[in-house]
């Protein structure tokens, strides 16, 4: 079988949380042999959060660790003890990256930083995926995923007609600056490939989401106005939203759920399309709604008429009849509706391993397939410090004797 894309390259992932695993996370998919250095002295924020298998909690239980850990191994290090510091140096030494998404400043204090690694090992690739970066008034800030959203400008521009900024309903910044993270490593180990120099990235998370919602800026810049929110609305489509459906027809741990579709019409004859769909071809050539101009002045009424014919089906019926007549409708998808989806199932899309403590259980993949240089998920997420021994030993030379000391100083917990 061929080599995956990164087989041979070493990372050592001192990231936590979400944007810097799901950095590390990508590059494990394509290969690397990534070693995510944990300590029992203060342990990762997401191996203490639901959903937990079985409901009983415990740091090896965390379904949202195991999915953005999945091909990684786990040493434990106390970063606190100087012989700690040193097995994580020695560590980062025998690394082609090393990661971390810690404030500015924290690595340089822990004698891990770029300058010192580099005297040592002058082609290492050094990645900071801190929360706005390493210079600039807001460098030694830390950011979360929530207030990355408003900060970028992103819940500015999310909201109904009136209301407030909402937020985007997840913490959009984390898995896009850990992206951008991945992405920049690509670059910086194809660099080296060609040069043999390494180098420091200086990735802002902040930055990473504002570039992604430039038009905010953009509007402003030209016009001297903000844009206004706009719910689902769009300014080039109409109808284009959610609309609400019958609920599921059966109910999840004993609750009703809502369902919708959403469609997107782009033109006029779309819109002819969708009118006869809902049995009503007159429509299409109703003065109120047969240009843009009109239903974007009739918007309202148009989305009551659509509400009309949806509230009467389920959320399936609706799209598989709009996309029979050519108009682009999919379902609002419920998680269930992913789980158990057949064209995810068919592309293999999801993956079941054996977790050591939890069992088989379904996480997600990467959405690519790669014909020469295969790549997806290997192995589970690590126990908690599962890999210290082996990785001191293989990886860094220690021996039996070595490890064990370590072990009896506290430095490797």
């Amino acid at each position: 079988m061929a080599a995956a894309p990164l087989d041979g390259i070493r990372v050592a992932d001192f990231t936590w949380v979400w944007a810097g695993p799901y950095c590390t996370l990508q590059l494990g998919y394509m290969g690397a042999e990534v070693i995510r250095v944990e300590t029992r002295t203060r342990l990762c924020v997401t191996r203490h959060m639901t959903p937990m298998a079985d409901g009983k909690p415990g740091p090896n239980r965390s379904g949202y660790f195991n999915q953005y850990n999945q091909n990684k191994k786990s040493v434990s290090i106390n970063l606190h003890s100087p012989e700690g510091r040193a097995v994580a140096k020695r560590l980062a030494l025998a690394s082609d990256v090393v990661a971390n998404n810690f404030a500015a400043g924290v690595m340089d204090r822990l004698g891990l930083g770029y300058e010192e690694l580099r005297k040592d090992k002058p082609d290492i690739i050094m990645i900071t995926m801190s929360g706005f970066g390493e210079t600039g008034p807001l460098r030694e800030y830390v950011a979360y995923g929530p207030s990355q959203v408003p900060l970028s400008g992103l819940s500015a521009l999310t909201g109904y007609r009136g209301g407030p900024p909402l937020h985007a309903g997840f913490s959009y910044g984390d898995p896009n600056g850990g992206i951008h993270g991945a992405f920049a490593v690509l670059a910086a180990l194809y660099h080296r490939a060609r040069t043999g120099e390494g180098q420091y990235i200086d990735l802002s998370q902040w930055e990473a989401s504002v570039a992604m919602v430039a038009e905010g800026i953009l509007e402003y810049q030209m016009t001297g106005r903000e844009p206004e929110r706009n719910g689902n609305r769009d300014h080039w489509m109409a109808p284009h939203g959610l609309f609400r459906c019958k609920d599921m027809a059966e109910k999840v741990a004993g609750r009703s759920i809502d369902m919708w579709v959403s469609i997107a019409v782009p033109d006029d004859e779309h819109w002819r399309r969708l009118a006869a769909a809902i049995g009503r071809p007159e429509l299409g050539t109703d003065p109120r709604f047969a240009t843009l101009a009109a239903r974007k002045h009739n918007e309202d009424e148009l989305e009551a008429l659509i509400t009309q014919w949806t509230s009467q089906r389920y959320a399936r019926e609706a799209e598989e009849a709009l996309q029979k007549a050519g108009v682009a409708a999919a379902i609002a998808s419920t998680n269930k509706d992913l789980f158990e989806d057949p064209h995810l199932q068919e592309r293999n899309f999801f993956v079941e391993l054996d977790h050591p403590e939890v069992g088989v259980r379904r996480h997600t993949g990467p959405p690519w397939r790669m014909t020469r240089t295969p790549s997806g998920v290997k192995r589970p997420a690590p126990l908690l410090g599962q890999d210290t021994d082996e990785v001191l030993a293989r990886v860094l030379g220690y021996s039996p004797e070595e490890i064990a000391k370590l072990h009896e100083v506290g430095a490797l917990k």
